[in-house]
């Protein structure tokens, strides 16, 4: 009698997993857009062009002035290694314009939190980031559509106030 209820039990259990298994995957299945033309990714050159653009943009913020204003920011620069930073923010970056990359790093708001973002640096950000993409004749689409990203993840970096 008691292995017959651990039987029905192990079937009950199986069952439920698989079935919650299958509704993930036919989930998922449905959520998935028709791909319309190249990726951001692709439009704007794969991984080495998104790297020399993401090398180009810390570089910058690491001199610019609105964000050496702010301590924190400065510590961090001085604590995290760049070149950790640089890959980091590609593998991000290309993984969210649809390249092959998986980031693993922090969420935006455990690695930003801290750092107590204003809506002053938020803004010099997109600045640096606009400056960045015209001096590699990034059509302004894209651009829009880079800028886009970023704001996206404006709740995840700023400070509460």
């Amino acid at each position: 009698m008691k292995k017959e209820r651990l039987f029905k039990r192990f079937v009950f259990v199986l069952a439920a997993v698989f079935t919650a298994a299958l509704w993930s995957v036919s989930a998922g299945a449905a959520e998935e857009k028709p791909v319309k033309g190249p990726s951001l990714y692709e439009r704007l050159g794969g991984l080495n062009n998104i790297a020399v653009l993401i090398d180009d943009v810390i570089e910058r913020s690491y001199v610019d002035e609105v964000f050496k204003a702010n301590p924190r920011i400065e510590e961090a620069h001085k604590r995290y290694p760049k070149a950790a930073y640089k890959f980091n923010s590609t593998a991000l970056a290309c993984m969210i314009m649809g390249g092959p990359q998986k980031y693993t790093g922090r969420s935006m708001k455990d690695a930003h939190q801290h750092l107590m973002i204003t809506e002053k640096e938020w803004n010099e950000l997109k600045v640096i980031v606009r400056d960045s993409m015209n001096s590699f004749k990034v059509p302004q689409k894209e651009q829009d559509e880079v800028v886009a990203i970023i704001e996206s993840t404006k709740g995840d970096v700023l400070a509460a106030h």
